[in-house]
């Protein structure tokens, strides 16, 4: 079942797609006329990024039980032209996010599992936050958290390694940890949950 996984916390409905499907499967799902499905995937040429807007827009359809236009403000951040939900996505190889609430604003961030993060990780955390033998999962739930506190701020110019911090917290298949933002003067602070997979990690957090 391409429904990995569909959970609610504080009001809002999370939910994971694995995306088995081709981009001709997906586009099959979708059936409404009213919505530019076909003109959106012309301007994007790569395969990858058309099964991850038609797997977004299969998945918002379960959750909702109608299709829904999505469109983006200048930042990026996606909302839904019918104002019916906020609305948050992300996606990583073979998955999608999706994360909606009547009310908040919501923050959900997808990371494949994969080694590489260690090449990056001085660019979001700082030194004696890690070394060679920390799990890799603990980096990637440390990226993710902070991308999602990302979404969640709505302001540009946000360094991860200066401007957002996690503060130490225990793996866990599944749990929650701590973050704060050093970018405004209100200096927000967030509760952000975690799942541990082993194909990937995910962060969520209601605002």
């Amino acid at each position: 079942m391409p429904l990995w996984k569909k959970w609610n916390e504080e009001e809002a409905c999370f939910a994971v797609w694995r995306v088995e499907e081709t981009a001709e499967q997906l586009r099959e799902m979708l059936t409404s006329t009213a919505l530019p499905y076909d003109e959106e995937l012309a301007c994007l040429k790569a395969e990858s990024r058309r099964l991850e807007y038609l797997a977004v827009r299969v998945l918002l359809r379960t959750l909702c039980g109608e299709e829904k236009h999505i469109r983006h403000l200048p930042s990026g951040k996606p909302y839904l032209t019918d104002g019916s939900f906020h609305i948050t996505i992300s996606h990583t190889r073979g998955y999608v996010a999706v994360g909606l609430h009547s009310q908040k604003d919501v923050g959900i961030d997808i990371e494949y599992v994969s080694e590489r993060v260690r090449k990056v990780v001085g660019r979001f955390m700082y030194p004696e936050e890690f070394d060679d033998a920390t799990d890799t999962s603990y980096l990637l739930v440390h990226w993710s958290a902070k991308e999602t506190m990302y979404k969640l701020m709505g302001v540009e110019e946000v360094d991860f390694l200066t401007h957002l911090r996690i503060y130490p917290f225990q793996l866990l298949a599944e749990g929650r940890c701590e973050g704060q933002e050093f970018r405004t003067v209100r200096k927000a602070c967030f509760s952000l949950h975690y799942l541990v997979n082993p194909d990937f990690v995910c962060t969520w957090c209601v605002n």
